[in-house]
């Protein structure tokens, strides 16, 4: 039985770190959607720069925008596979779950 608790334990602890770090990929989904929104409302004479170590270095609007959109799909994607892990291990805990309950019956 000790297993079957071990077993169930490691898994609750496996999906508590998908969801976190599901947590974080929406935060930074969001951060990068507000870049896109300061960019949209920019004239088109603004100057953008990035931060290079300490360094603000001049950037092409066009090449802002497409480095945004990017991180955006590649949030989206990473949220997407978080996702399916969170059910996958959703699913296992609660194999788990069933599993545990029988053998504390037995």
């Amino acid at each position: 039985m000790s297993e079957i608790t071990a077993k169930y334990q490691k898994i609750q602890s496996e999906l508590e770190d998908f969801i976190l770090a599901r947590q974080k990929l929406e935060t930074q989904l969001q951060e990068n959607k507000i870049v896109q929104e300061e960019f949209n409302s920019l004239k088109d004479d603004s100057k953008i720069y990035k931060l290079t170590g300490n360094v603000l270095l001049p950037v092409e609007t066009s090449e802002a925008n497409m480095n945004v959109q990017k991180r955006l799909e590649f949030i989206n994607q990473e949220i997407e596979r978080c996702e399916n892990n969170i059910k996958t291990k959703q699913e296992e805990l609660e194999k788990a779950r069933s599993q545990l309950v029988q053998s504390r019956q037995s």
